[in-house]
């Protein structure tokens, strides 16, 4: 489930609490979490709507101005049922705090190389991570489509890679491309053998 940034904001800032999508398939649920640009959202409530049942403030309280906004934006997606959702801001998204911790004892190094470790005996293609932490080390800011041509990879394929190392703190997306966190270099070192070996 997407947002528009200004909608994200006003999710942050408290103004937004509802959001309309049309779907053929309900794709969130009440007590989900959705994990966002300004931090973590919950779901509280879903329900099954027609239009003459949402009112102008539901409108208001979905981030737009006038009711043809709303319309205008579910119009792109014609089929399905309409659903009201109930949401708000329930936090900073942890991922934010974990990037941040560059100081690792030798516990957390050790289970972070198991999970690395698990991940590329589960790739068909091989070992992957420390070649993609070594690119993004190499190249910050660069397009997705030009680290999965460097990897000879397709670029969701690798969109998809860079996601699993993002949920273990490891990397951070920019505006364009992405950059290793602290948690990312620390662990980048951990990998690779002393200059001295």
């Amino acid at each position: 489930m997407l947002f528009r940034q200004e909608v994200l904001q006003g999710i942050a800032d408290g103004n937004v609490t509802l959001a309309f999508r049309r779907w053929k398939r309900r794709a969130v649920r009440p007590g989900g979490r959705l994990r966002t640009a300004v931090g973590v959202v919950a779901i509280d409530a879903v329900a099954e709507v027609s239009a003459d049942e949402v009112t102008p403030q539901d409108v208001q309280a979905a981030g737009y101005a006038a009711p043809e906004e709303l319309w205008r934006e579910l119009s792109r997606f014609p089929g399905g049922t309409l659903y009201r959702i109930e949401l708000r801001l329930a936090g900073p998204d942890p991922r934010v705090a974990l990037r941040e911790q560059g100081d690792l004892d030798a516990a957390e190094t050790a289970e972070i190389h198991h999970r690395l470790a698990r991940l590329d005996r589960a790739a068909r293609r091989g070992p992957w991570t420390g070649d993609l932490l070594r690119l993004v080390r190499e190249l910050p800011a660069t397009p997705a489509a030009v680290l999965a041509e460097r990897l000879g990879r397709d670029t969701p394929a690798l969109k998809r890679d860079v996601r699993k190392l993002k949920e273990l703190g490891l990397t951070e997306s920019l505006g364009t491309g992405y950059r290793l966190s602290p948690r990312g270099r620390a662990v980048l070192e951990s990998l690779e053998p002393s200059a001295g070996e």
